[in-house]
């Protein structure tokens, strides 16, 4: 997704946002659904440079669920990532709302769904550019199975997930319960969500959503939230 004031010229940002809410709806219409298929479909812009990754790493068992707790802050240690996370509801229009246009770095919590950590698919959504510079989500396509997402939750402990799935899929013939249902029954899943493909100058919009997959793994010790 990209980032940008909202005016007469900025069709980029609302466009993109509003792809990924449509998402988010045939997410919620289909969160129930079992027997999603996966699979990893290759990138298609100068953003995301891994492609074809062959799903061949040995992934550790699920943890067990933990309980709910609020998600502070978004950790992708192979990428560099120490994110503040910010809960996003539903705007007027039955929206789920971006993180703020003029926080970039910033990722966006769907609060009225499941907590990461907490059994079910929680789901996460930030920007992968601006007009101006790369955003916070600008490298998670090359994110690889086996690699570590951390989410520290304020009841102090850290939820540690392992990616299992990258997906590059395209709007047309999108399937929202393959990457949004369940991949297993009773884990802990995560979603981390931006724009890919290629930027349609003609529409305003991406051609397609990134979509990184982790499942609970493991639990690690307290860890501080910087004071903002």
């Amino acid at each position: 997704m990209s980032d940008q004031e909202p005016s007469a010229g900025s069709g980029r940002l609302v466009t993109g946002i509003a792809w990924v809410v449509l998402l988010l709806g045939l997410w919620l219409w289909g969160r129930e659904a079992t027997g999603v298929r996966e699979g990893i479909s290759p990138p298609a812009t100068g953003d995301m440079a891994a492609a074809g990754r062959p799903p061949d790493v040995r992934l550790p068992p699920a943890h067990r669920p933990l309980g709910e707790a609020l998600p502070q802050r978004l950790d992708i240690p192979g990428l560099g990532i120490q994110a503040p996370v910010v809960p996003s509801g539903l705007d007027a229009r039955g929206a789920v709302e971006p993180p703020p246009f003029d926080q970039p770095g910033t990722v966006g919590w769907y609060a009225d769904g499941v907590t990461p950590g907490a059994a079910g698919t929680a789901l996460m959504v930030g920007h992968v550019d601006t007009e101006t510079r790369p955003a916070v989500f600008y490298r998670i396509s090359t994110l690889e199975p086996g690699e570590t997402i951390r989410v520290v939750r304020a009841d102090g402990e850290t939820a540690e997930f392992t990616v299992d799935d990258i997906q590059v899929l395209p709007r047309d013939g999108f399937d929202a319960r393959q990457a949004y249902g369940p991949r297993s029954a009773g884990r802990s899943e995560l979603r981390l969500i931006t724009c890919g493909g290629r930027f349609d100058e003609a529409s305003n919009s991406y051609t397609a959503n990134v979509i990184v997959s982790a499942y609970l793994t493991g639990t690690g010790p307290q860890v501080p939230v910087p004071a903002p």
